[in-house]
Order: C-alpha cells, then structure tokens, then sequence
C-alpha cells in the first residue's frame, strides 16, 4: 500500500509539473539525479550520505557534516534534498562532495539510487520517513541513523492502524531525539535504540552567531551621529499579516527604528510594505553610502543571506510565519540575546515553546496583543533584559548535540 501510495504521488508531480513550478524544479531535477551520481560518485571512497527534505533541515545536519569535514576528512559527503526551496538553494554547499535531489521512494529507484551511491551510512534529518529507502538500506546492512527527531502521540506510527509505519522505525540503527517524551512514547512501543541528543539546529545557530559578519551599514543605521544606540526592532522573514500590525505600530513610535527583512522579496511585496509605511525608509539595495542612511528610520532588507547576521543590531525580535503556515527560525535571533516574539502558530515547534516557558519568548494572536507586549518591553528596561538573556542563555545551555552524536555514528561505521 505504501509504496502504491508512493507512485501515486510521484504520478501526480508529473501531471501538474507543466503548470506547477515547484513541482516542474522537482522532476527535471530527479531526472538528473543519476547522472550525477555516475559522474561524481568516486569509487573506493567512503560516502556518508545525509538526507534533508528541505533548507530547514539541512541548517539543523550542516554542524554535523562540517563537523565531519573537518574531523574525519577520510570520509565524503553525499547530500540529497527533496524539496527544490532546499537543493536550489544549498546546490553549490562546498562541504558537502555530491549534492542531487532524492528520487520518489519507490523499490525500483531506491535500488538504482544506493547502487550508485553506495555509501557506507546515511543520516536521515528530522522528519525524514521513506520506508522503501529505510528497508533498503536494512537489507544492505548500512548503518541508518535519524537526528534532531521529534514523535507526538498523533503521528501515524503510533494510531492503531499504525503498525506498517512503525516498521520503518525498525530499520533505523540509531534514533537521535530531541526531548525526552520522544524517547519515552517510543519505548512503549519497543523501541528502544533511541538517545536523548537535542537538537543539533542550537549547535547551528551558535555557529553562524561565532562566524557573523560585522555589517557597517547596519551598525551605522541603528547608531544616532553621536554614537547612541537607537531602540530597533528587527522583523525577521515578515509576511503581509504580520506586517499589517508590525508597521502600523512602527509608524507611531518615532523613538524606535525597524529593519524588516520579509520572506519574500519580489518587488509586489516590497511595495506593499512601502505603502503602509509613513516614516522614511529605504532598501538595503538602495543604499550606496552612509549618508543614504542619515534621515532614514526603517531599513528594507530585500536580499537573502544577511538575516541571521542582522538579528545582533536590535534589542527585539519579531519572527514571521505565526500567522500562516507556521513561524520560521527563532533560534537566529535569540541567540544573541533578545527577547523573540511570534505568531500564534508555533505549537509544532519545540524550540517556541521552550522560549516561552523560560521568558525569552513571546507569542501574540494579534496586532492588539503586539502592542501590549512591546509597549511592555520597551516601557521596563529591566524586563527587556531579563527575556533577552532567557533568550541567549537557553540557546547556549542547548548546545553540544553535534558532540555527542557524531563520534557515536562514526563508531559504527564499518570501514
């Protein structure tokens, strides 16, 4: 049933290919797949293989596989995608030796896919449950590992016609999870094969904080000419509704500045933003020098890249998403140490709600509740500072994941 389920979606990607852009990227690049297989993979080279749906998930497998690079250089790395926002995006990641799309999980093409690659192990991230590809890789006695997991009750392993899909959990060698309910709902179910490792995004996050880049520009638009820091707001990946309130309540705040970088930069959206602003602003790709910055309160970041480098020039954070399909990265901006606030819809995101519980984060369900939240922070400095450092410190304390599951993969590795 599964893998008739499996052609069937790979069967309805290929009818609405024509009209479907994603979808389009999607089958022109599995097309690909084995011939850069054939053309890249060296044999009698030792590839781990490391499997992400997304960009998402590649952020939370990128410490382990740089961490492999530069430990255990003897080893080379195949990175698959499945999802064209991922591999369109990271198709150039320099650490990584061979980089493709993952073909549909059906028997014929997980067969073709492991005779090309042939690696010696392969790390699943996150979410990440094809089952023809995880009993494949059984078969062939390949070490299979899972990393940064998360299981709640509702998924279908564990309903009571769950029995098929909890098979695939079987063919795991090792299950790295994220909390603790994870590893007790699995033990119920005889799984036991499973370590308490975190999340390996706080290993990321700390990283790109270590590796940030000093933006002049930026530093010089949050700065007055006598050097005082000016009270800024970065709005980080906005969509239209968070950004019906978030500028509405950055137009009656003249003591405050905004920089918002929003998810999508096309120039539709850039404008919209423009129109419901009534403070001056600017484009980043507008500004050519200092002085282009002199009279402007609100900086419009419409370039990807810089986000995560920017969050460290605010004193608050407001991450997009909450009101759509789910919030985007809060780690980015908390582990600099500010308080983060969000959307309502953050409940499938561990890292949110642990934010909240420690006062680092803070969810509003509109753009009254907004109000209310900032005009709490900015009026009490003290409290400012306290939810920005429950933001650094929980981002520090959850560090050390890619320590402790990594020498234990390559302990197992049978080269």
């Amino acid at each position: 049933m599964y893998s008739i389920l499996i052609h069937f979606y790979a069967f309805i990607v290929s009818l609405i290919a024509p009209f479907h852009k994603k979808a389009r990227m999607m089958r022109a690049g599995q097309r690909k797949t084995y011939g850069i297989l054939r053309a890249n993979i060296q044999r009698g080279e030792n590839y781990i293989w490391f499997h992400a749906a997304s960009l998402g998930e590649f952020e939370q497998g990128r410490p382990m596989m740089e961490k492999i690079k530069a430990c255990y250089p003897q080893y080379k790395i195949l990175l698959t995608f499945f999802s064209p926002s991922g591999y369109e995006v990271r198709k150039n990641y320099q650490v990584a030796d061979v980089i493709c799309y993952l073909p549909f999980d059906t028997p014929c093409r997980v067969s073709k896919f492991l005779e090309l690659a042939h690696p010696i192990a392969a790390v699943f991230i996150k979410y990440e449950f094809w089952g023809n590809y995880l009993k494949e890789l059984n078969k062939r006695n390949i070490p299979t590992f899972i990393i940064s997991t998360i299981f709640r009750r509702e998924q279908l392993f564990f309903q009571w016609f769950g029995a098929p899909y909890r098979k695939m959990l079987s063919y795991f060698t090792h299950l790295y999870v994220q909390d603790e309910y994870s590893k007790k709902l699995l033990a119920e179910y005889g799984i036991t094969n499973v370590t308490l490792a975190g999340d390996t995004r706080f290993d990321r996050v700390q990283d790109i904080r270590n590796a940030a880049k000093e933006l002049p520009l930026i530093d010089l638009f949050v700065h007055t000419r006598s050097g005082e820091k000016i009270l800024t707001l970065v709005a980080g990946s906005s969509w239209p509704q968070d950004e019906s309130f978030l500028i509405p309540y950055f137009n009656r705040h003249p003591e405050m500045k905004l920089i918002i970088a929003p998810h999508e930069i096309h120039a539709e959206h850039l404008s919209a933003i423009e129109s419901l602003l009534k403070r001056p602003a600017i484009r980043l790709s507008q500004v050519q020098t200092a002085a282009d910055l002199s009279d402007k309160e609100c900086l419009i970041i419409d370039c990807f890249g810089m986000l995560s480098s920017i969050y460290r020039y605010g004193e608050i954070a407001y991450i997009g998403g909450g009101f759509g399909a789910g919030i985007h990265n809060t780690l980015e901006a908390a582990v600099y140490g500010v308080p983060v606030l969000f959307g309502p819809k953050y409940h499938k995101f561990k890292e949110a709600k642990d934010l909240i519980s420690v006062g680092g984060g803070f969810t509003v369900q509109n753009g009254k509740e907004f109000e209310a939240q900032m005009d709490e922070l900015i009026a009490h400095k003290e409290k400012l500072e306290q939810a920005g450092k429950a933001s650094g410190d929980f981002v520090h304390n959850q560090t050390g994941a890619t320590d402790l599951i990594l020498p234990q993969i390559i302990a197992q590795l049978k080269v």
